[in-house]
């Protein structure tokens, strides 16, 4: 299958800043460019952290509140009160950053925005060099793919090719990336496979199996359609 690789969804044109620069550059970067977040380079280009609007807000919260005016804010952790004391990028950055290969495919780069809890990724090359970034949106592309699209890779590369069905053994229909397969399957165990691997290609939201047949029932439940 296709997979959409990180190099054809990433942004490429990135601004970042060196780690000496200062609190207020950093501040303009993110609003000239309309950005929540720059990567953080030192010399040699490579990657070193990420700065985002979080890291400068903590300066902020920072700002104890006196007595009488706003309710308390609670304290900071030591690494938190660290980091609202810095003037630098380097001092305020989060690092290491978080970052992907642009060979990833886009279910590589988002199940590691998920356990890493973070919105975007910064794209690196072999030696950490800068090559862009990728955002949880522009994972989300992939489920702008045409209907026609989607179904011609199903046919041709998961049933044809990966499963070596005839051609005409099924039917696949899509629609708003909602798959639904009909026809007749040789034996009842293919099901949840040829479900599993519809499911993952890129922009399916969904597959329905429930117009499916079959020959043979190795399954051993009994019961089915046939």
């Amino acid at each position: 299958m296709r997979h959409r690789r990180i190099e054809q969804l990433m942004t490429r044109e990135v601004v970042s800043v060196r780690g000496d620069a200062p609190f207020k550059e950093i501040a303009r970067t993110l609003s000239q460019h309309q950005v929540t977040a720059v990567p953080v380079v030192d010399g040699g280009g490579r990657v070193v952290g990420v700065v985002s609007e979080g890291d400068l807000l903590r300066k902020t919260a920072d700002q104890a509140a006196t007595p009488g005016d706003l309710p308390a804010v609670p304290d900071l952790e030591a690494w938190e009160r660290a980091k609202a004391e810095g003037t630098r990028a380097e001092e305020l950055m989060s690092a290491p950053a978080v970052c992907a290969r642009s060979e990833w495919t886009v279910a590589e780069a988002a199940r590691l925005m998920e356990v890493q809890k973070v919105k975007r990724l910064v794209v690196v090359d072999g030696d950490d060099h800068l090559l862009g970034i990728v955002s949880r949106r522009d994972l989300l592309g992939v489920y702008l793919r045409e209907d026609d699209d989607i179904r011609r890779e199903i046919v041709e590369d998961v049933l044809g090719d990966t499963l070596r069905l005839e051609p005409t053994a099924l039917t696949v229909g899509v629609h708003d990336g909602r798959v639904e397969l009909g026809g007749r399957l040789p034996f009842r165990g293919m099901a949840p496979a040829v479900e599993r691997m519809c499911a993952t290609v890129d922009g399916v939201v969904s597959v329905s199996c429930a117009r499916l047949t079959y020959g043979v029932d190795d399954t051993g439940r009994g019961g089915g359609r046939s």
